[in-house]
């Protein structure tokens, strides 16, 4: 069995995983650490390291807020349990799950973990990529730079490095993605073969490295789960400024943080930046902590825009939701303000727009009738987009809806998906039964296959014809539903929608 590999800076050496026939590989760098004059920087090459690294353990997590560990949390409930973590400011880290047996040319699986790009980290226990590998993939999860460390900006720093002035870690994570590109071979992956993917905030940089000029040819394939947003209402996505706002945020934080200069900003200690950064947040809320910003050289424009970017990356994209997530609805609480939403928001379409509510209408039946679920919205703006454009590329689109135990009874909460495709519920504490085994395992073979291949169709891994998966389309409006069981649903768009959609497209189109 292979346990130890040559990559460009060393030998490393990895660890069997709970089944021998897979290699686990934990905290291998992929950077220099991200300290110092490395802080608010582009990733710089490795050192090389004399002897065999021992990739045993996973490195420390990328600087956060602490890990609570409160049971009455359900995030941290879920698999935040571990408040001793290790955290540390040098974290630029990956971890490869590969089959031991010496194979070669093996798809591969790249995968960003999300968490708001403020927290989360890829030692999360869900994230274990041994069943996947078991089906003949080598998985690689990625540690990226979160909140102030990897998304602040600054004038300063653009003019340092105007050629990389902004979203340190969306660069991690094509390093790392390049790292993989060189190197994968040694595990015995593919380099021609690459689908990245990611959940969340890692579904959302997903979307921005399919709009990143540079990726061209890095990766074959992409997966998006919940993370792909469009605004079927009029607002302000919180999580993308441009490059002279976010450096007029930087300035603000850095008066806030009592320095003067870059040079200074780089001297104070990691866990006072972040205590810092924390308190930030806490006084001027979500919509001034650090995220993507339009600089003009990695981002050219909201990567939540992928699907109308005329630059996108052209490959197979497969995406999705939990069936009780990200639900938009007019900010309207009675039929006055309705009506005056609906002439601010829409103009001369106003009327229109009204006819899709009963009236006189009230706090309840606005939400009800006006309720859009966004990562769907954008979905189908996708595929209408592609339409009219012309474009054949598949987009293959899946809804969560399973039945969730627990005595918490918590529904299909945003993330809980992860258990399934990553197939780790034995790790989760929650009662599953076998028809969740089940569904876990069907979910884990349509990745795999969509990873292997770019289309989800084909076997399973008990050697059976999964049931059939149509890309989502404007002539073929359908989903693969993940209940009881996996089964195709249709799932046409109603007016409101339509209606919304082209109110979308024509605002995107504009900018």
């Amino acid at each position: 069995m292979i346990r130890t590999v040559h990559v460009e800076n060393g030998w490393v050496r990895g660890l069997p995983a709970a089944d021998p026939r897979i290699t686990s590989y934990k905290g291998i760098p992929y950077a220099a650490p991200p300290v110092g004059e490395n802080r608010w920087r582009a990733p710089q090459p490795c050192a090389d390291w004399e002897g065999t690294l021992d990739a045993f353990v996973f490195s420390p997590i990328p600087m956060q807020a602490p890990i609570s560990a409160d049971p009455q949390n359900l995030y941290d409930r879920e698999w935040h349990v571990d408040k001793e973590i290790p955290m540390g400011e040098d974290c630029l880290t990956l971890n490869v799950w590969a089959p031991a047996d010496g194979r070669k040319d093996m798809p591969v699986f790249v995968w960003y973990f999300g968490g708001g790009l403020q927290v989360g980290y890829s030692a999360e226990m869900e994230f274990d990529g041994e069943r996947i590998a078991r089906r003949g993939i080598v998985v690689v999860t990625v540690n990226y730079r979160v909140n102030v460390f990897g998304f602040l900006c600054h004038s300063e720093i653009t003019r340092e490095a105007p050629d990389a002035p902004a979203n340190f870690g969306l660069l991690d994570q094509q390093a790392a993605t390049r790292w993989v590109k060189r190197n994968i071979a040694a595990f015995g992956g593919d380099p021609e073969n690459i689908t990245i993917g990611g959940q969340s905030a890692g579904g959302m940089s997903v979307s921005a490295q399919l709009t990143c000029r540079e990726n061209k040819g890095l990766f074959q394939r992409a997966i998006i789960q919940s993370g792909a947003f469009a605004p079927p209402y009029p607002f302000e996505f919180g999580l993308c400024s441009t490059l002279q706002a976010a450096e007029e945020r930087g300035k603000a934080f850095f008066d806030f943080l009592g320095v003067s200069s870059l040079a200074e900003a780089r001297r104070v200690d990691a866990v006072t930046l972040r205590n810092k950064a924390l308190e930030w947040e806490g006084i001027y809320g979500w919509g001034k902590t650090f995220g993507e910003a339009v600089d003009g050289v990695f981002s050219r424009r909201n990567s939540q825009q992928w699907f109308v970017d005329p630059d996108r990356l052209p490959v197979p994209v497969l995406l999705g939701h939990t069936s009780s997530e990200f639900i938009h609805a007019p900010q309207a609480g009675n039929e006055q303000e309705l009506r005056a939403f609906a002439a601010s928001a829409f103009g001369d379409g106003a009327e229109e727009f009204l006819r899709f509510f009963s009236h006189p209408a009230d706090a309840e039946s606005i939400k009800k009738e006006g309720g859009v679920n966004t990562i769907e919205f954008a979905i189908r703006a996708a595929a209408l987009h592609q339409q009219r454009t012309g474009s054949s590329l598949p987009l293959y689109y899946y809804r969560f809806d399973a039945d969730i135990p627990g005595w918490d009874h918590p529904g299909t909460f945003h993330s809980v998906d992860l258990w399934f495709f990553f197939e780790t519920l034995a790790k989760c504490w929650r009662p599953f039964k076998g028809k969740h085994y089940d569904l876990a395992r069907q979910m884990c073979d349509y990745w795999c296959r969509f990873i292997k291949t770019g289309s989800p169709n084909g076997e399973g891994s008990d050697g059976e014809p999964l049931s059939w998966w149509p890309a989502f389309s404007e002539e073929e409006q359908v989903r693969m539903n993940f209940g009881e069981t996996a089964a195709p649903q249709a799932c046409p768009e109603t007016g409101l929608v339509r209606f919304l959609m082209e109110h979308t497209l024509e605002r995107m189109d504009k900018q």
